[in-house]
């Protein structure tokens, strides 16, 4: 399984987690519904952060391969063959 699948599915977990416990707390509808904005707001930021640091190890992984190519053309003589 993906670093990417498992990430998304702890994400839900939480998310659906700490929705179920708003929505089942004992409060006021108008006090509910501030909780679950500020809990999406929080959840938004989480999730900011995560795929930031999943751009980064994936740009970084990027880098490296293109780095790693060009090392590998530099070193091999280049041979051009004509046919004709």
């Amino acid at each position: 399984m993906g670093t990417g699948k498992i990430l998304v599915g702890v994400l839900a977990g939480v998310a659906a987690g700490a929705l179920m416990g708003i929505l089942f707390a004992p409060d006021r509808g108008s006090e509910t519904r501030k909780k679950v904005v500020e809990k999406g707001k929080d959840l938004v930021g989480e999730v900011e952060e995560t795929l930031k640091g999943f751009m980064t190890e994936v740009t970084q992984k990027f880098e490296s391969a293109i780095k790693n190519a060009k090392e590998m053309v530099e070193k091999e003589p280049q041979e051009v063959h004509i046919d004709g």
